[in-house]
């Protein structure tokens, strides 16, 4: 175990090593809530909320709200439809009368999930439908992310998380961005858990470093339905 763990950081830190200068000096943070909510034995509601900053604690950078209706083809396999709203302070520093960038999303997304000894796989594909507001002007893209994501428990509690994340552009530059995330995870209960990370995430002309601290709760409302219906 202890060999597997070190292999792991070792190739986490040469990923980093070889990336970019960053391209601020302030370490920003991102706040995050992730939910699976069952409603029933095949579907679930997916609910998020992202609350990013450009700076540990101020200078708000982005904050992103987001739904889903899961379908639960097997435990290994999860079709999801749904919608977000993002709001983005584009520029690092605050200017008088600055409007920020308004994004409603559509996204289709897809889940496969396998295991190979201790390690937990997660494959999610995911296509986007962004309609950008900037104030005067509009715009249209189109956007397809691939993530591998590996999870190892080291104990009942305890866990580390690992992801790579590539974002393809589907006009213009084909490039949009790689995000490199690595986690400490604890289960706090059978349904909820946390994790605290670190992400970079490199675009094509810069390299932002960022705290993570997320949390989890997936709870089970079949119940909560049945006993409405009776």
């Amino acid at each position: 175990m202890i060999k597997k763990l070190v292999t792991l950081f070792i190739l986490f830190g040469l990923v980093n090593a070889n990336a970019q200068q960053a391209g601020e000096d302030e370490l920003g943070a991102w706040y995050m809530y992730f939910g699976t909510n069952k409603v029933s034995e095949r579907f679930s509601v997916h609910t998020e909320a992202q609350f990013r900053f450009y700076e540990s604690t101020s200078n708000f950078n982005q904050m992103l709200l987001r739904t889903g209706l899961n379908y639960h083809i097997n435990p290994n396999a999860i079709a999801t439809a749904g919608y977000g709203y993002i709001d983005t302070d584009n520029t690092f520093f605050e200017f008088e009368g600055e409007v920020n960038s308004k994004e409603h999303r559509i996204f289709e997304q897809f889940i496969l999930k396998n295991k190979v000894w201790e390690f937990l796989f997660e494959h999610r594909y995911r296509l986007e439908q962004r309609f950008l507001d900037f104030g005067e002007t509009t715009d249209t893209q189109h956007r397809a992310r691939y993530r591998i994501q590996m999870t190892l428990p080291l104990t009942d509690t305890f866990f580390l998380n690992f992801y790579d994340e590539l974002f393809i552009n589907l006009q213009d530059d084909l490039f949009g961005q790689n995000r490199l995330y690595g986690a400490v995870g604890v289960n706090i209960t059978e349904n909820s858990s946390i994790q605290l990370g670190y992400l970079r995430n490199q675009f094509a002309n810069a390299v932002y470093d960022r705290l993570q601290f997320a949390i989890f709760y997936n709870p089970d409302l079949r119940g909560l339905f049945k006993s409405k219906k009776n």
